[in-house]
């Protein structure tokens, strides 16, 4: 991997890139979560040239704000801009395949297609209100005390980055189709409560006017979704309901961490949306 840093509103985006092929932009889930994908170009790399940055919240990148839509969508942009791409295939995880749908609708003139990896939906809330209650439904008793009492430390104002890592990590088997199955959460996951509580906020002020400009998208976009997933894979099907020529893949007993718990399940997607 090749490492960058590009210039961007406050200073500047650290990021990497590797393999060779037609030029795709990963972009993480979170949001105020350090980037997890670098294990995606084991599956992308020998086929594609793969970028991916951290996220602004987090070193190296720069960790001010504004943690808002407008800034994330400049700052994917500003990456595009410094590897002197005029245009990707933008492929997004989470809130990442969230934020590739802004994208999408801001600057459809640098984007040559969208693949959201199991995303926060477009429609409605996203499927979020459905994933907090699947989560509860699937941690155990024991793990969700302390998780609350974690909560409860929120609520009064007391808590920490570390409180909050502490408690996604307690959750994380939560994430994949079953308990026992999945991957173990990374060793250097990092976590900024501040990014991820003013990006939630904006999130939400912006969902209304990201679903009215759903049936306007110019680009293709294609979904892959896990069954058994904790956001519910209607969160994609709404979605792509409402745009033009968009696809849903929905991949049997695989969670939301697609291509950790079925290696070889995103390449198939983004060739059929690149036309290979």
């Amino acid at each position: 991997m090749q490492e960058f840093a590009a210039p961007a509103a406050g200073g500047l985006l650290a990021g990497w890139v590797a393999g060779d092929g037609p030029r795709v932009l990963a972009l993480h889930g979170g949001p105020g979560m350090s980037n997890y994908l670098a294990s995606i170009v084991d599956e992308l790399g020998p086929n594609y040239r793969v970028a991916s940055f951290q996220q602004r919240g987090l070193a190296p990148s720069i960790e001010s704000g504004p943690y808002d839509i407008a800034t994330a969508i400049a700052d994917v942009a500003a990456v595009l801009d410094h590897l002197d791409w005029p245009t990707a295939y933008l492929v997004g995880h989470s809130w990442g395949g969230h934020l590739a749908l802004h994208v999408a609708v801001a600057r459809a003139d640098r984007v040559d297609a969208v693949l959201c990896l199991d995303p926060l939906g477009a429609v409605g809330d996203g499927g979020e209100n459905a994933m907090d209650e699947e989560f509860m439904r699937r941690t155990p008793p024991e793990v969700l005390a302390r998780v609350s009492e974690l909560d409860e430390r929120e609520k009064r104002g007391e808590s920490t980055d570390e409180d909050a890592l502490t408690a996604l990590r307690l959750v994380w088997p939560a994430y994949s189709a079953t308990w026992e199955s999945g991957p173990p959460c990374p060793d250097d996951l990092r976590l900024s409560v501040a990014t991820y509580a003013g990006t939630l906020e904006s999130i939400h002020a912006e969902l209304p006017r990201l679903e009215a400009a759903l049936p306007y998208l110019s680009v293709p976009v294609g979904f892959v979704a896990g069954a058994a997933s904790p956001l519910p894979p209607s969160a994609s099907i709404d979605t792509a309901d409402r745009i033009p020529g968009a696809w849903v893949e929905v991949v049997d007993h695989v969670g939301h961490l697609l291509w950790m718990e079925r290696p070889g399940c995103v390449k198939p997607a983004l060739d059929r949306l690149v036309g290979r």
